[in-house]
């Protein structure tokens, strides 16, 4: 909870009292009772898999904010409204990170091809599409308010994939290579959207030359390395303390609060720096679940897990649960509202090009990835390609972060053009999770059929690539049949084994200590 009481300590009050502290407490009890909603009729809902908590937080935030928008005679559907850059100093961190921590390396390195040519090159493609597609066809709309940077910004905000939605409605243990592969993606893709939101920002448009493309290439690439040896650096650093100091022989406490200052550490100092922030925290936690987690007290390692996964699913809940309240924002759609017709088409354009953008290379790459495959049935299938395309179609957290980063100053806008493509940003992210998370389930049981999970290329004794368990590191299957890896994978153990794990720790590099002395004492 310490995300979510961080964001609500500094939002901006707005109804249900003429006195600020008053109207304050109000205001974030209300919110909270609705979080507490949004998880008990998610867990009612969880057996049926159609209806995910993501879902379950848009509609009641809908429904929470129709009662207020009628209570406020039209004034307004907020009970807090806040600046945009919170999702990213609060919110977004430790979705990301908790991305990083779970992955299952086993699982991501063996479809490592894949994943990288999806989150990365996919999501290029992507941008591309959607920033020249709305650029064209914006014009027919009579939409002349934005300028180049806005078009190119909007490729980065719809190129970012949700792969929390997405693997609510996929079963890890029914697909598991789908379920990797889209999980994959989906935190590489995040990462890759935000570094180009971040170049675009710093790239001149008004005079492009071959030149300036070059920069932004460079710049591109110049972010992407140094956000990733960041994140591996602080996460190196963090394994190093806990290792030599061994906290654990005092207090879990002090091991646990040192993993979350550190890996939030990361991400500000990232952002100090002018770098991505949200990709160093990804890989902040990628490392620190390869060794600092394995130098705490085992009491430590699973509260840490559960701490993590806590940070990163209310976060998730709470960006969703206002972006309901804020599709009945009636100063968003007043100023859209000028042009109703306007706004449909706006709408339209840009979900036909997320579909669009997607199929352009989920389908093509595919096709490259499966000439790495060695066997027929380790191949990824037409019909699991289609899967693939339609479960990646969902928008969610990162999209919305960067439209409000971009198109609003603390959570409004005064320009029509603006208005519009928060409003058409709101409706698909709407559109793309209910419709996406309602028919995804059938979708895969209508083309894979019960017999999906002998679909896929792994056994039944396959780690999922996000489990509540680490992976043993002993059983990593050194056999990956993508990109020649093996002999990749072989020379990284070995030095892996011979001069990271010695110094950083790691699995079998450090003594097992069940819980620390602090914890035996409180039982008696």
């Amino acid at each position: 909870m310490m995300a979510l009481n961080s964001s609500l300590g500094v939002m901006k009050l707005e109804l249900f009292s003429s006195s600020p502290d008053s109207a304050s407490v109000d205001s974030i009890t209300l919110f909270v009772l609705l979080l507490c909603a949004c998880v008990l009729i998610g867990h009612l809902l969880e057996k049926s898999r159609w209806m995910t908590e993501s879902v379950v937080a848009l509609i009641i935030g809908l429904f929470t904010g129709t009662i207020i928008l009628m209570t406020t005679r039209g004034k307004s559907s907020h009970i807090l409204v806040f600046d945009e850059e919170l999702f990213f100093i609060y919110l977004l961190p430790p979705i990301i990170f908790n991305a990083g921590f779970q992955v299952k390396k086993k699982q991501f390195f063996r479809n490592f091809l894949a994943i990288i040519l999806y989150g990365v090159i996919g999501s290029l493609i992507s941008f591309l599409i959607v920033s020249l597609g709305s650029l064209q066809l914006f014009k027919t709309l009579d939409l002349d308010l934005m300028e180049l940077a806005d078009y190119f910004a909007l490729g980065a905000v719809f190129s970012a994939t949700d792969s929390v939605c997405t693997l609510q409605v996929l079963n890890q243990e029914e697909t598991p290579l789908l379920y990797s592969l889209v999980f994959g993606e989906g935190v590489v893709n995040d990462a890759t959207s935000v570094v180009l939101f971040n170049a675009i920002q710093k790239f001149d448009l008004s005079h492009i030359t071959s030149v300036n493309v070059m920069q932004f290439i460079g710049n591109f690439f110049y972010l992407f390395l140094t956000s990733t040896f960041l994140g591996v650096a602080v996460g190196l650093l963090s394994a190093y303390i806990i290792k030599k100091l061994y906290f654990g022989r005092h207090s879990t406490d002090r091991e646990i609060a040192l993993m979350i200052l550190m890996a939030y550490f990361s991400y500000m100092l990232a952002e100090l720096l002018d770098l991505s922030g949200i990709l160093t925290v990804f890989f902040c936690g990628i490392v620190m679940s390869h060794y600092t987690w394995h130098n705490v007290t085992e009491s430590s390692r699973i509260t840490s897990r559960h701490a993590f996964a806590t940070f990163s699913f209310v976060s998730e809940i709470f960006i969703f649960l206002y972006v309901g309240m804020d599709a009945l924002d009636m100063e968003k759609w007043r100023f859209a509202s000028n042009s109703p017709w306007t706004l449909l088409g706006a709408c339209g354009i840009l979900l036909c090009l997320v579909l669009l953008g997607r199929a352009a290379f989920v389908f093509p790459l595919s096709f490259i990835a499966n000439l790495f495959r060695k066997s027929k049935a380790d191949k990824i299938a037409f019909k699991q390609q289609f899967v693939i395309w339609w479960a990646g179609l969902m928008r969610g957290a990162v999209s919305i972060a960067l439209a409000y980063n971009k198109f609003t100053r603390k959570g409004h806008t005064q320009l029509q053009g603006n208005a519009i493509m928060i409003t058409s940003t709101i409706t698909v992210v709407l559109f793309t999770n209910v419709v996406g998370g309602l028919l995804t389930k059938p979708l895969i049981r209508s083309l894979l059929g019960g017999n999906s999970m002998s679909s896929d290329s792994f056994s039944s004794k396959t780690l999922p690539l996000l489990s509540s368990r680490q992976e043993s590191e002993s059983n990593i299957d050194t056999g990956n049949p993508i990109d020649s890896s093996q002999v990749v994978h072989h020379y990284w153990r070995r030095f892996d084994d011979r001069f990271m794990r010695p110094m950083f720790g790691g699995r079998g590099f450090v003594p097992v200590v069940p819980s620390s002395p602090t914890e035996d004492s409180s039982l008696h």
